[in-house]
């Protein structure tokens, strides 16, 4: 441990709140719990005691669990109050007035940059970016607060020119925030190099997910790059982590310590600070703590808390590391790491090391040289896989060395923090038991300060804050305030928010609605799942247009909507106050618009969930009233419809579909009744029997048939389901009621030498959106992927696809090579890396290195004689799957005919 020498700078270690809305359920928190939790997080000598915090500038756009709120809605109209931001802020400089503070952009109101006033979004790197950031500034400085660091656009590269404005007018104002660039990748480093007026426009180089497996990988390399390390400027991982409370506290350590080692981060950002979101969101876990139950208060303080703590609890930004006293133990990085950090004065050192991918004890030997001190050493340990419980940050140990030696036992799966500090110490704060949120639940929106979010409710797009009512009616009300559509970091949907108990299950949402212009409203109920983007959204959605056009609309978590019942009721027009509402009993939706119910169906895809409000689009209606009842009493029994259909239909061949309709004898006549098949695409049916029918009484059934044929189309699915519906009046009220009927279409046996993009699925799994056809595999969506291109090379033919994948396709055995050029995708490159394999009933027939965004394509050439169906596998390498968009590259199969 030789103090002699001397490394880089710590800058220190902190933590994200943004990217977005990760934060939002803490400022709902009752006390003492709300309490509790910021101390956990910020105060010294407590918890994590972090010494840096980053926040989003909201956008009013969603950007991973939520919608943050901008100052600036519309332009000219700044509200700086507006979000929970300034709050958390205020929170933590409280606790630690000598937190740094650090903003970044994810998206941004609609209007900037946007000259035409066009759809879509207007343009980030924009003069009008560079203004509102500045605009941002200064409601920082109304809170009180001084922002440390400011960032650009996170994860979408960087724009040099821009860059060199916002430098130009932050000196200009006389704004002393130092400027990060460009919280993306590597390569900002490069340009930094090469250009001397960027350089002096960047005052620290930001990276994400440097370690190996980026994105919630395992971090047990940490490299960066030469020019990185040459900028002269301090150089971070400005986010990192995705990884849960718990089980990612070793990735989160090795970050630190081998971030360090490797690449010469001298500050660590964690991504999230917490998760203050509802369950049903990604993420959820994720974080240095779990804090979801404002209503009863319960929380979780993660193992990676007590890891961080092992960090920020020993050491102050502006101490120094100590090159010489950090390394991997006994050389060797399985046996663990350690960085040692002295203060500037020498009159203190902390040794830091981890042993999270030991596999056994081991006895290490300190001797302490070059000046630092000898005194009393105090030993804090974690124990990584303790779950957040008694096993974070635990006092240990004290050792007095002997004339500078001493040795002390590392356990495997450990942080252990070596100090001559005192001052620490576990916070004993323990969480209430969690609780569900009773019904009923009402909330008329009256609060003291306008323009924040209603309690517990959660923007997951647009931004739905309180504001004086419309329409002559006194008081505050909901508002959705983005006016159009914003720049958006992930994928657009309409601007909805979401509130409650997932366990909700029989119950009647209503609210009372204002359109301010032409459009349709919505009303959301057991509202479940939440995968990303935001538009795949389990539930049911009441969407009520100004002209009285109405729906109950199914979504699921592919982002796939079903529109299961429809009408028209009297037009509610604009600028008057209605009601909606939306009731669920056991499988029964019925939908009521002013106290008429205008429909009823019968669906059991979602039993319980959250309730929600929304617009389609962007317009900005209001809400008000908002009241969710518990529904005690059961409907009657609902009609059914049961359907038959042979179990396998060839392509081109017909078959008979049947549907037969009951209603309980214990329920009302139904009258009016129409049977329809509910066939999928390309299927062509003709009625058979009559469909319509005046009345049928309870206790009676009839039924429908008609010819179904199966289409003849490559594209058409192995599996498929029909879905008739039955739709009829009982008890004065508009039924709908499905039926379920599934059938196999198999696939034929290919001639010739087809490309298999132009084949059927037998089936398709992927790591991130669909398999893509002749395309990249792009993001969530179907057929939002680039041409396929491999290091320059375009491909009009292959799979996109993204690890872990499986596809399959059916040969018959009449088929004898398979050929492909295989490879990271250019959209993703220098990142990613995968193995590609090809199987064939079961036996591996060739399985690649391990490729990455680097590497040359390579070619495939398989001998598949005799196999009945071909598998197309990708993997990760074992260090996640982020960034790992594969191609199979004009894959081809040879067949006999």
């Amino acid at each position: 441990m030789d103090g002699s020498g001397t490394g880089r700078t710590f800058d220190g270690i902190g933590a994200i709140s943004g990217g977005g809305g990760n934060s939002r359920l803490l400022i709902n928190y009752p006390e003492p719990q709300r309490s509790q939790i910021l101390d956990y997080l910020f105060k010294p000598g407590y918890g994590a005691a972090l010494q840096m915090l980053k926040v989003e500038i909201g956008g009013d756009t969603n950007s991973t669990d939520g919608s943050e709120p901008s100052i600036e809605h519309t332009k000219g109209t700044v509200h700086c109050d507006s979000g929970y931001e300034w709050w958390l802020m205020e929170q933590a400089k409280k606790r630690n007035p000598h937190i740094k503070l650090y903003g970044l952009a994810w998206g941004a109101p609609g209007w900037i940059g946007n000259t035409s006033n066009s759809s879509g979004g207007g343009d980030f790197w924009s003069q009008d970016m560079i203004d509102y950031l500045t605009t941002w500034l200064g409601c920082a400085r109304q809170h009180g607060l001084d922002i440390d660091y400011l960032g650009g656009w996170n994860e979408r590269g960087y724009d040099i020119a821009w860059y060199e404005k916002l430098h130009a007018t932050l000196a200009a104002k006389h704004l002393p925030v130092q400027i990060v660039g460009a919280d993306s990748g590597l390569d900002v480093a490069d340009d930094i190099v090469k250009d001397p007026d960027f350089a002096k426009s960047v005052d620290v180089v930001g990276v994400h997910y440097p370690c190996e497996g980026g994105d919630g990988g395992s971090a047990n390399t940490c490299g960066s790059s030469a020019n990185a390390q040459a900028t002269g400027k301090p150089l971070w991982a400005s986010e990192n982590g995705s990884l849960d409370e718990n089980t990612g506290a070793g990735a989160l350590i090795r970050s630190i310590t081998r971030g360090y080692l490797d690449g010469k981060f001298t500050a660590y950002l964690n991504w999230p600070l917490l998760a203050a979101i509802y369950p049903n969101l990604p993420y959820n876990t994720v974080g240095l703590a779990v804090a979801n139950q404002p209503w009863s208060g319960a929380y979780d303080i993660g193992t990676s808390l007590w890891t961080t703590a092992q960090v920020t609890q020993v050491t102050q930004p502006g101490w120094k590391f100590v090159d010489k006293a950090s390394g991997y133990l006994d050389g060797d990085r399985t046996n663990g790491s350690y960085v040692t950090l002295k203060s500037p004065d020498n009159s203190a050192y902390s040794t830091i090391l981890e042993t999270s991918t030991a596999s056994s004890d081991q006895t290490a030997d300190f001797n302490v040289t070059g000046g630092l001190p000898t005194g009393t050493v105090h030993i804090w340990a974690t124990d990584l896989k303790s779950g957040g419980t008694s096993g974070g940050f635990v006092h240990t140990d004290d050792v007095t060395p002997q004339n500078g030696h001493f040795s002390v036992t590392l356990k495997p799966g450990q942080v252990y923090s070596l100090t001559t500090t005192t001052g620490q110490s576990r916070g004993k704060a323990v969480s209430p038991p969690q609780g569900h949120l009773a019904l009923p639940y009402k909330d008329s929106f009256e609060q003291k300060t306008p323009g924040r979010e209603a309690k517990y409710l959660s923007d997951m797009q647009g931004s739905f804050e309180t504001a004086p009512c419309g329409g002559g009616r006194s008081g505050q009300c909901v508002r959705q305030m983005a006016a159009q559509q914003p720049i958006e970091w992930q994928d657009d949907s309409d601007a909805f928010a979401l509130l409650g108990d997932t366990d909700w299950k029989n119950y009647t949402v209503s609210s009372d609605v204002y359109l301010e212009q032409p459009g349709t409203v919505e009303l959301l109920g057991r509202a479940g799942e939440q995968q990303r983007p935001q538009s795949h959204q389990a539930g049911y959605f009441l969407r009520v247009g100004d002209t009285g056009k109405w729906s109950v609309v199914k979504s699921d978590t592919g982002g796939r909507l079903t529109t299961l019942a429809d009408g028209t009721t009297r037009a509610l027009g604009t600028r008057s106050w209605h009601k909606l509402g939306l009731s669920f009993s056991g499988t029964t939706i019925t939908a009521s618009v002013d106290g008429k119910q205008v429909g009823a169906v019968d669906d059991s895809a979602y039993a319980s969930g959250q309730v929600g409000i929304g617009v389609v689009g962007y317009q900005t209606d209001e809400f008000d009233n908002l009241s969710v009842t518990p529904v005690r009493q059961a409907v009657e029994p609902p009609a059914t419809v049961a359907a038959d259909l042979p179990s396998t239909i060839h392509r081109g061949e017909s078959a008979t579909l049947k549907a037969t309709f009951t209603v309980p004898a214990s329920s009302d006549a139904a009258t009016g009744l129409t049977l329809r098949p509910g066939a999928p695409d390309g299927w062509t049916v003709a009625a058979t029997t009559p469909t319509t029918f005046s009345k049928v009484a309870p206790g009676h059934s009839v039924t429908a048939s008609w010819t179904v044929t199966a289409p003849t189309a490559a594209t058409t699915p192995v599996s498929v389901t029909f879905s008739p519906l039955a739709t009829y009046v009982r008890g004065g009220v508009q039924h709908w009621t499905y039926g379920t009927a599934k059938t196999e279409v198999p696939i034929p046996a290919p001639t010739g030498s087809p490309y298999l993009s132009d084949l059927s699925f037998v089936s398709s799994s992927n790591g991130w959106g669909p398999v893509e056809r002749n395309t990249s595999n792009g993001e969530q969506a179907a057929g939002d992927g680039l041409p396929i291109t491999i290091r320059g090379t375009v491909h009009d033919k292959g799979l996109g696809t993204h690890a872990n994948s499986d596809v399959a396709f059916f040969l018959g055995g009449d088929c004898s090579r398979f050929t492909a050029t295989v490879g990271i995708d250019d959209e993703v490159a220098p990142y990613g890396s995968v193995t590609f394999s090809v199987t064939a009933d079961g036996r591996t027939l060739t399985t690649t290195p391990v490729l990455t965004g680097t590497s040359q394509p390579a070619p495939l050439d398989v001998d598949v004689s005799g196999a009945q169906q071909l598998h197309l596998a990708v993997s990760d390498s074992g260090d996640g799957n982020a960034h790992d968009h594969a191609d199979w590259a004009d894959a081809r199969i040879t067949c006999a005919g």
